[in-house]
């Protein structure tokens, strides 16, 4: 597939300014705020982190090239360039978009026609029906590789291994692993410590959240530090709590409803041991008993 070459020299002024501006500025998307495009983070040997205007971006610098994890809102491809060729003067030669949502595939479009964009199968065929991706201009910034449940891009000490354990956040969630500095990146799977966002209209499930977590803890080792969605750092154990958490959730959910409580009553009624206490318990959109009201909705079918 090609992508349009609007980066460097020829890049048009109007998105120029888009890129500037979101660098800048906060950015607003389906309903939430994001801070500014920050600067580029040494997370370890050859591995950085880029914050703002949506997800978190992981930059592996390898022999020949770079790999990207995630693009952002759209506007900010020049930004992550910028940000990228203060550490390096490789190209960028690959795109990892760990799910569908367009604050992490927002820029896809913005990149060279050479880079390989990787997802997984799942959250192409949701991408495919995004508005911003029907259109011509949008459609270059599709993936030209998929995978099933695990796939390793690169050898040796460069290996990057791709993992899909079932749905979640979405049904097409992808962790990513670079092995050699021992840290993940596991998109929105886990944004941040609190209630998780469900997107039930791209196969995510609240009921399989937790499993799905507990697949990943079972299925992947030597990991130290993950790169979450949308907060710092943390460590491998905040990953494995979260799984914990999201089951706990889930068996909460289920008493409530066979008690005949309402959703609202239910989230009021959620009080997770005091491992969890720095967890923000708002539902994320939808009222105060949003998170329950979907489980309530799984449960019942």
């Amino acid at each position: 597939m090609k992508r349009i070459l609007i980066l460097g020299s020829v890049i048009g002024a109007g998105l120029l300014a888009m890129a500037v501006a979101g660098q800048q500025e906060p950015q607003r998307a389906g309903g939430f705020t994001f801070p500014p495009l920050g600067s580029i983070e040494k997370v370890a040997d050859n591995l950085y982190r880029i914050p703002g205007a949506g997800g978190n971006s992981a930059v592996w610098v390898r022999g020949d090239g770079v790999l990207l994890v995630d693009t952002k809102l759209p506007g900010n491809g020049q930004g992550l360039i910028d940000q990228i060729r203060s550490v390096t003067d490789k190209p960028v030669t690959h795109i990892v978009n760990t799910h569908t949502h367009p604050d992490h595939t927002g820029s896809n479009e913005q990149f060279p026609a050479n880079v390989e964009i990787i997802v997984q199968e799942n959250a192409r065929a949701s991408m495919e029906k995004m508005d911003n991706f029907k259109v011509a201009a949008g459609k270059v910034g599709l993936p030209d590789r998929t995978y099933k449940d695990r796939l390793t891009l690169f050898s040796g000490k460069e290996a990057v291994d791709l993992y899909y354990f079932g749905p979640a956040h979405t049904n097409g969630d992808t962790l990513v692993v670079f092995r050699n500095a021992r840290v993940m990146h596991t998109g929105d799977l886990f944004a941040m410590k609190g209630l998780p966002l469900i997107d039930t209209n791209n196969g995510g499930s609240g009921l399989a959240y937790g499993e799905t977590i507990g697949k990943a803890v079972a299925g992947i080792r030597n990991v130290d530090r993950v790169i979450v969605g949308h907060a710092d750092m943390m460590r491998w154990q905040d990953f494995v709590d979260y799984g914990e958490f999201n089951s706990l959730l889930v068996q909460h959910a289920r008493a409530s409803l066979a008690a005949g409580k309402s959703p609202e009553q239910a989230m009021m009624d959620f009080k997770p041991p005091a491992k969890f206490a720095g967890y923000n318990l708002t539902p994320v959109r939808g009222g105060p008993g949003m998170n329950i009201a979907g489980l309530y909705a799984e449960l019942k079918k």
